[in-house]
Formats: structure tokens, sequence, C-alpha cells
């Protein structure tokens, strides 16, 4: 624990800075030394790329970062691809073709874009990867996100606190899920959450009945729900549930994010759990749906990553290359793309729960207490 504290303590400062260096960056496009311009953000057309309008998120990410951009004076093309890997392959196509002089591309694929990162290089269209590491390509300028592994390591640390698992307690039955697999987030999600419950898989104190216990966080794949939907994740815990629940109950399922644990609960309904035998589900991204659910007891936390900070980092970034300068980052070593390792910018998650959703999400201006029915 005091390990992750420490951690948790130096995300937090660093969130510190992103306010400071908007505000250094947006001092240095103003003026130069001798008062004259040293970028004019009214010739720059900036493309976005967001993988789908399905997600709650998106949507957010996507509009919220436009508007930023655009309130700087940027011209934007903020483009959807329905989660359409080709779809997205041809927009970015286009993007370059129409001048694009940055691309923030949070992508559906992170395997599949090479040969259009290429195009982008020949171009000198630097990259900025948004929330999703691009895979296998050295056109990869810099990566803006949040500590992924630190997102896993609270949701599995929830559940240790929550069953009393470090003072013995057990055996509970765990179903776990990961993330959409060609996600490469999705991965590190996991490692965060089964280092930190594997322990106890060991120990028997947590047992898996269906199973679907992968034999290291490697393997985190084989428990993917494809495309994030929470229709499959749905239909994989019913699997589970009419499989390997006839005859008991299931305490906790580790489900990576809300989209998923949507679906999850869902199943759980169907089955009739009810409060009073409903285990415990995390999550990830604070979705409206989601935050509902917990405060109607359906969902146990989220973990918010709050991503309005995320874009304005990424406007930051922008800004920066833009004008020429340095590129303010705080991690040169943990995402190797396998073409090189990609500078990258963390900034940090929070769990939330139905105690403090008033506080930090109606607090914060992230949502309005009418949103949540409060």
């Amino acid at each position: 624990m005091t390990s992750l504290r420490r951690r948790v303590a130096a995300l937090a400062g660093t969130a510190l800075l992103v306010g400071s260096l908007a505000a250094c960056s947006a001092e240095r496009a103003s003026e130069s030394g001798d008062g004259e311009t040293t970028a004019d953000a009214g010739e720059t057309l900036v493309g976005i790329a967001m993988p789908t309008r399905s997600l709650e998120r998106w949507n957010n990410d996507g509009e919220h970062l436009e508007g930023l951009l655009q309130e700087a004076g940027f011209e934007t093309t903020l483009q959807y691809a329905d989660n359409k890997v080709d779809q997205q392959i041809t927009q970015l196509q286009n993007m370059i073709n129409q001048g694009a002089d940055v691309l923030v591309i949070a992508s559906i694929d992170g395997t599949a874009l090479g040969p259009v990162l290429d195009q982008a290089a020949e171009n000198d269209v630097p990259v900025i990867a948004y929330d999703r590491l691009i895979n296998g390509s050295e056109h990869v300028d810099y990566y803006a996100t949040f500590d992924n592994e630190l997102v896993g390591t609270l949701q599995g640390q929830f559940i240790v606190d929550q069953l009393g698992l470090e003072g013995g307690a057990g055996p509970f039955n765990l179903e776990p899920f990961s993330g959409s697999p060609d996600d490469n987030n999705a991965k590190f999600f996991f490692k965060g959450a089964w280092d930190v419950l594997s322990p106890y898989i060991e120990s028997g104190q947590l047992v898996v009945p269906s199973g679907k216990a992968p034999a290291t966080a490697d393997d985190w794949a084989s428990i993917g729900i494809q495309g994030w939907e929470s229709a499959k994740a749905q239909s994989e815990m019913e699997n589970r549930l009419n499989s390997f629940y006839t005859d008991k109950k299931v305490d906790v399922v580790l489900s990576p994010n809300d989209s998923l644990a949507l679906g999850i609960e869902q199943a759980l309904e169907g089955a009739a759990y009810t409060p009073e035998d409903w285990p415990i589900v995390t999550g990830q991204d604070a979705d409206e749906a989601n935050v509902k659910n917990m405060l109607a007891g359906k969902q146990s936390m989220t973990v918010w990553k709050d991503t309005r900070t995320l874009g304005d980092q990424v406007a930051t970034m922008v800004q920066q290359i833009v004008e020429g300068g340095e590129v303010e980052v705080n991690d040169t070593e943990t995402y190797d793309n396998g073409a090189k390792v990609v500078p990258s910018y963390l900034l940090p998650p929070e769990v939330v729960t139905a105690d403090t959703v008033e506080d930090r999400l109606v607090g914060s201006g992230f949502y309005t207490a009418e949103q949540l029915g409060l």
C-alpha cells in the first residue's frame, strides 16, 4: 500500500502541472520576447480521429478537445470511425490530404495504422496518440493517457479492501473480465488488477468457478471482450452464471471499464440478483448510466479518469508542437510500442464510489446533480 500511495501522490503532483503548462503555453503562443506572435493557430489544421460515437466517453473527449483547440484559434476536423479500422484509416488519409499540421489519434486497433502513419511522416505531420497507444510504428511522436496500470491497481486494491482479503477473509467467488484484445490499454488495466489479486487466487481466498482465470497477466486477452461491447459482456456473464452458478453466488466481478460493467450488471439483474446478494462490481470511466447504477447499489466503484484534463493536456501539447518548443512529457520509459519508446504524459486516475459521487463528480462539474437525479 505504501508504494501505491506514493505513486498516486506523485501522479497527483504532475496533474497540478497541467494547468500551469497550459497557461505557459498560451503565453508563448501569444507573443515572443519582442512581443510578436510566435505561432498562428488560425493557419494550423489539427485532425482529431476518435474511434466511435457508441461509447459516451469518446463523444465527450472529442467535443472537449475540439472545443479547446477552436477556442485557441486552431482549425479542426473531428472524425468518428464507428469502430471500423478501415474507416479510421480513410479518415486519417483524408486529414493528411487536407493539409493537417498535427494528428491526434485515439486508435481503434493500435497495430493497424503503420502505413497511414508512414504517409503522415512523409508529409511532416506529427502524431499524438490519444489515450490508446499506437503500436509498431516509429512515427508516433507523443502519447497522452492516464496511468493505465494504476487504473487496474486501484480496482484490484478496492476488491482486496472491500473483502478484507489482507485479513485472511474468504473464500469468495470471483469472475474476471478484461478489455478488447485490440486495445493496448486493456493489458495494462488487467495487469494492474491481476498483480494485486493473483496472490489471493493462489492462496484460495479468491476462487474462479468458471475457470476463466488467466495463468498470468500476459494471458489477459483470453478473457477479453472485443470492442468493449456491453452486449458481449452481458452474454459472457450470462453464460458463466448459467453454467457455473446454479448452486452458488458470484461475490465479485472484476470489470475493467463501465461499458463492460453495464452488461455484467444487466446479466446479474436477469439472474435475479438482489441488493442483499449483489456482488462487488468494478468499473472505469464514470459513465452516466454507471454512476446512476452506483447510486442504486448496482456497481461498487468506478475509476474516474477526468478526460477533460486529458484534453487539456493534449491541447497544450498541440500548442507546444506548433510553436516548435519542447513538448512536456513525464514518462520516457513505460510505453514501448515495438518500434520505439514513445514519450508520454500520464495523468492520475481516482476511485469514485456512491459516497463520493456528489463531491467528486458533481462538485467538479463533470456532471450536474440533475443529470444524476440527486
